[in-house]
Protein backbone atom coordinates (compact mmCIF):
# COMPACT_ATOMS: atom_id res chain seq x y z
CA UNK A 1 0.00 0.00 0.00
CA UNK A 2 1.08 3.36 -0.73
CA UNK A 3 1.85 6.16 1.36
CA UNK A 4 1.20 9.57 0.13
CA UNK A 5 3.72 11.80 2.19
CA UNK A 6 7.33 12.26 1.59
CA UNK A 7 10.14 10.41 3.04
CA UNK A 8 10.97 13.93 4.00
CA UNK A 9 8.33 15.73 5.23
CA UNK A 10 8.21 17.49 8.41
CA UNK A 11 6.40 15.85 10.79
CA UNK A 12 4.36 18.78 11.73
CA UNK A 13 3.30 19.15 8.17
CA UNK A 14 2.72 15.26 8.41
CA UNK A 15 -0.03 15.74 11.12
CA UNK A 16 -1.59 18.57 9.53
CA UNK A 17 -1.88 16.67 6.39
CA UNK A 18 -3.34 13.13 7.97
CA UNK A 19 -6.04 15.60 9.73
CA UNK A 20 -7.34 17.17 6.86
CA UNK A 21 -7.53 13.89 4.92
CA UNK A 22 -8.99 12.61 7.24
CA UNK A 23 -12.00 15.18 7.66
CA UNK A 24 -11.69 15.29 3.37
CA UNK A 25 -12.74 12.15 2.62
CA UNK A 26 -15.67 12.26 0.14
CA UNK A 27 -18.27 10.41 2.24
CA UNK A 28 -20.10 12.25 5.12
CA UNK A 29 -20.09 9.58 7.90
CA UNK A 30 -16.53 9.28 6.99
CA UNK A 31 -15.58 12.77 7.26
CA UNK A 32 -17.20 12.41 10.54
CA UNK A 33 -15.51 9.42 12.09
CA UNK A 34 -11.77 9.73 10.81
CA UNK A 35 -12.23 13.48 11.09
CA UNK A 36 -12.78 13.56 14.52
CA UNK A 37 -10.47 10.72 15.13
CA UNK A 38 -7.74 12.26 13.60
CA UNK A 39 -8.34 15.26 15.72
CA UNK A 40 -8.23 13.67 18.29
CA UNK A 41 -5.24 11.24 17.83
CA UNK A 42 -3.28 12.73 15.57
CA UNK A 43 -1.27 15.23 17.32
CA UNK A 44 -0.42 12.84 20.14
CA UNK A 45 0.85 9.67 17.74
CA UNK A 46 4.20 8.76 17.66
CA UNK A 47 6.09 8.73 13.84
CA UNK A 48 5.48 4.92 13.76
CA UNK A 49 1.49 5.67 14.59
CA UNK A 50 1.79 8.69 11.86
CA UNK A 51 3.20 5.90 9.36
CA UNK A 52 0.25 3.37 10.20
CA UNK A 53 -2.43 5.85 9.93
CA UNK A 54 -1.28 7.46 6.64
CA UNK A 55 -1.41 3.92 5.13
CA UNK A 56 -4.89 3.38 6.46
CA UNK A 57 -6.23 6.38 5.03
CA UNK A 58 -4.94 5.09 1.49
CA UNK A 59 -7.86 2.11 1.44
CA UNK A 60 -11.21 3.77 -0.27
CA UNK A 61 -13.75 4.78 2.22
CA UNK A 62 -16.55 1.74 1.57
CA UNK A 63 -13.84 -0.92 2.53
CA UNK A 64 -12.47 1.38 5.97
CA UNK A 65 -16.57 2.11 6.79
CA UNK A 66 -17.38 -1.69 6.82
CA UNK A 67 -14.25 -2.73 8.71
CA UNK A 68 -14.82 0.04 11.29
CA UNK A 69 -18.10 -0.61 11.74
CA UNK A 70 -17.09 -4.67 11.62
CA UNK A 71 -19.89 -5.20 8.46
CA UNK A 72 -17.15 -7.18 6.95
CA UNK A 73 -13.53 -8.03 8.87
CA UNK A 74 -10.80 -6.03 7.96
CA UNK A 75 -7.61 -7.83 6.46
CA UNK A 76 -5.26 -9.00 9.22
CA UNK A 77 -2.28 -6.42 8.20
CA UNK A 78 -5.18 -3.91 8.66
CA UNK A 79 -6.55 -5.35 11.98
CA UNK A 80 -2.91 -5.85 13.57
CA UNK A 81 -2.29 -2.09 13.38
CA UNK A 82 -2.35 -0.37 16.45
CA UNK A 83 -3.66 2.32 14.83
CA UNK A 84 -6.73 0.51 13.55
CA UNK A 85 -7.42 -0.85 16.67
CA UNK A 86 -7.69 2.75 18.18
CA UNK A 87 -9.88 3.60 15.38
CA UNK A 88 -12.29 1.01 16.45
CA UNK A 89 -12.68 1.99 20.10
CA UNK A 90 -12.83 5.83 18.89
CA UNK A 91 -16.69 7.25 19.28
CA UNK A 92 -18.03 10.28 17.26
CA UNK A 93 -18.93 12.98 19.48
Amino acid sequence: MEVVGSADENIENKRRRLIFRSAHRGIKEMDLIMGSFATANVPDFTDDELAQYDQLLCNNDPDLYNWITEKEPAPDDIADMGVFQKLLVHRVV
